[in-house]
């Protein structure tokens, strides 16, 4: 290791202690003789104090320093005089009396600085993302969802879930938005999709006994961007065996419960206050009402209606997804009254944001296919859509059910952000661009004709 500690570290119990630390230039200020720079790592903050003796050559290095120059510095830990610590961080009782420098990366002029305070487009931000996940309150956020993303991994290992991938190129089917396709170079003229959720994959993992699983999923999906919203995102996926409503809802209100107190020591209120569709909608006017004061407040919406259908159309849509059972007792108004049906699916509402969605699954055959009929897709489209999943069915698939939680959307409401985009590493901007990396961008033509792929020109 080039150093001995973080910036983050030394405390009074490292006075006289020669240590050596790393790090980006936050700071420089000069004062007569005496020259005060602030090293910075995703840790913390070290003053470090240069003086022209014993080693004037170290002295002149640091005259030149400037910020976000990345440093190496050798030094011994003192106090800091009397009414000049600083309690706001944890290492202000104690400053670095440098004995040597070196620089180990010059910086050029910054696009913008790199502190809390200072204002920056989201451009110019997104574009030099190396630098803004430099300030404090942007790495704060990334420490934020790993510590979150390792709580609830700790939570449903002890519980005996599987964490388990699931793929990335998959087929195209329909779940409400558009699918990103990839083309298959060596399937000529097929493509791939690439996953909306992992929902048909984690039913298959039920069928094949793994009776409880789990993935921090990536998902994908071309739909028009807003604030929560971005073409890649990330799930928390759940899918259980031989349950029923409340084992979900019993199991993420205990998990909610113990994240927060885990990693940010609040304590949650369970049971969450419950509420139905229709009284949502009737008093509130959303399916997704913001309710209450205060934990953070999570509220569940309930007794959903199986099908939708747009203003003036007779044809039927899934409310949820195309595999949430029916109510058992509403299962015979399937033939004559499919609209007054309601589903086995509930919905997390989190300070009025839809956090998190699931149902109990249709695990029969018979009664998959009868729910594509409703929706108008008929035997032969269901069997080219969804063939390995009906399939399954077929062999003994057992009764089960699961929830996703967006994970994007919790980390933005626990962090105080204004959009999704401030608590992902490498976000898109709303046209879905990526200003760091410039894609999407063109290919070169050889690409194109390996993949059987010619350019139509879009109109003006």
């Amino acid at each position: 290791m080039l150093r001995t500690h973080d910036c983050g570290q030394l405390t009074k119990e490292n006075v006289d202690t020669e240590v050596v630390l790393c790090g980006w230039v936050a700071s420089r200020r000069d004062h007569g003789k005496l020259i005060f720079i602030d090293i910075r790592d995703r840790y913390g903050l070290t003053q470090v104090v240069f003086l022209p003796k014993p080693d004037a050559v170290t002295y002149e290095k640091a005259k030149r320093l400037r910020c976000e120059d990345v440093i190496k510095v050798t030094g011994k830990v003192g106090l800091r005089p009397q009414k000049t610590e600083n309690p706001k961080i944890s290492t202000g009782s104690i400053e670095v009396c440098a004995m040597q420098l070196e620089i180990l990366n010059e910086a050029q002029d910054l696009p913008f600085v790199v502190d809390n305070d200072a204002e920056a487009g989201e451009e110019a931000r997104f574009t030099h993302r190396y630098l803004d996940l430099r300030r404090p309150k942007i790495c704060e956020k990334m420490v934020l969802r790993h510590d979150f993303n390792q709580a609830f991994r700790g939570f449903l290992n002890e519980r005996k879930f599987l964490e388990i991938e699931t793929p990335f190129l998959t087929k195209s089917t329909p779940e409400g938005a558009r699918d990103y396709l990839v083309p298959s170079r060596l399937n000529p003229n097929k493509f791939y999709a690439l996953p909306q959720s992992p929902q048909i994959f984690k039913q298959i993992l039920m069928a094949g006994g793994m009776d409880r699983y789990y993935q921090i999923a990536r998902c994908f999906r071309d739909e028009d961007l807003r604030k929560d919203r971005q073409p890649e995102f990330t799930q928390l996926d759940i899918e259980m065996s031989f349950i029923q409503e409340e084992d979900i809802i019993s199991l993420t209100e205990e998990m909610f419960a113990y994240v927060f107190e885990k990693v940010l020591g609040i304590k949650i209120k369970t049971p969450f206050f419950r509420i139905s569709y229709d009284e949502a909608m009737s008093k509130y006017g959303s399916d997704k009402p913001d309710i209450g004061e205060g934990d953070y407040r999570f509220l569940w919406v309930v007794d959903f209606p199986m099908f939708t259908s747009e203003a003036g159309s007779q044809e039927l849509q899934a409310c949820h997804h195309p595999f949430t059972a029916p109510r058992i007792q509403d299962e015979n108004l399937l033939e004559t009254e499919p609209s007054k049906v309601l589903a086995r699916a509930y919905d997390l509402v989190l300070n009025g944001s839809e956090l998190g969605s699931g149902s109990i699954r249709i695990h029969s055959c018979l009664l998959q296919n009868k729910i594509f009929e409703i929706l108008g897709i008929n035997r032969q489209s269901a069997e080219e859509k969804f063939g390995f999943l009906l399939r399954a069915f077929k062999y003994g698939a057992p009764p089960h059910g699961g929830i996703a939680f967006g994970l994007d959307r919790l980390y933005a409401i626990i962090s105080g952000s204004d959009s999704i985009r401030e608590v992902i590493a490498f976000p898109k901007t709303q046209k879905g661009t990526c200003l760091l990396s410039d894609a999407p961008s063109e290919v070169d033509a050889e690409q194109l004709k390996e993949l059987y792929i010619d350019i139509v020109k879009a109109q003006e």
